[in-house]
């Protein structure tokens, strides 16, 4: 079932949706050459210890885990793009980082994520990331009430097209309020017209992650991390959204 939620609901979704642009917006700071990712994770768990929140990650147990993940960010470098488990790693210049965190505040949750080149920038990777925050922000703009779940989902496919990208569908977007993860899935490519009616209410974590040159993934031995198949290098953005009355709203930005 999708539940519905009211403008008060959605006010409370928005606390921790800044809360999370905050901390990505700190980390991104934070994430230079000689960095190591778990000073990273531990800076997370002090800003969401600091704030009262709590982590959507920690103890996440899905059935393609190895295990309860027991960390409270996702941290994937070059070709890993998803699930990213924070590990003893230090950045590299030009490493490209994508860091995906989910929290809840006072019962309700909020879900982002950004993909940031650590030092010097290379041109084709500055071109991948761009792909991803043009999706995202083409599938926010398709989100208007009446449309079709398809809709979202076709409008980040045709940017990745543009782009010449491929596009896997086995991980996407999702539903979330009270939990991280509800009811629909948003795939990453779809037909336009199709699918489920958006109604005002509905709240969508919209995901569009691109490899360069394959949509097929391979897992890590740790059960969790995501990688290209092909070792090409990946890009992941995302944003909790709400379906209003006035169009969508974009729920994780700064207040």
């Amino acid at each position: 079932m999708i539940e519905l939620k009211s403008p008060a609901e959605i006010e409370r979704m928005r606390v921790a949706g800044g809360f999370i642009a905050t901390v990505l917006g700190e980390l991104a700071k934070l994430a230079e050459p000689g960095v190591n990712l778990l000073d990273l994770e531990h800076r997370t768990r002090e800003l969401i210890r600091e704030r009262g929140a709590e982590s959507c990650y920690w103890d996440y147990a899905p059935s393609f885990g190895n295990g309860p993940f027991r960390n409270v960010i996702c941290l994937s470098v070059n070709d890993a793009v998803l699930h990213g488990l924070p590990h003893d790693y230090v950045l590299r210049d030009g490493d490209v980082l994508s860091m995906d965190i989910a929290v809840s505040i006072d019962g309700w949750v909020a879900d982002s994520a950004r993909t940031v080149i650590v030092g010097t920038p290379a041109d084709e990777d500055v071109r991948l990331v761009r792909a991803t925050e043009e999706a995202l922000a083409a599938g926010i703009n398709a989100a208007q009430p009446d449309n079709r779940l398809g809709d979202i989902s076709a409008a980040i496919g045709a940017v990745a097209a543009d782009y010449g990208y491929p596009v896997n569908t086995e991980f996407g977007g999702h539903g979330l309020g009270r939990t991280m993860h509800e009811e629909p899935h948003v795939p990453n490519r779809g037909r336009a017209g199709r699918g489920l009616r958006l109604r005002p209410g509905m709240t969508l974590a919209l995901e569009p992650w691109f490899a360069r040159t394959t949509d097929r993934i391979v897992f890590d031995p740790d059960g969790w991390t995501i990688r290209s198949a092909d070792g090409s290098r990946t890009a992941h953005s995302e944003h909790t959204v709400a379906i209003t009355e006035d169009g969508p709203r974009v729920l994780t930005v700064e207040p």
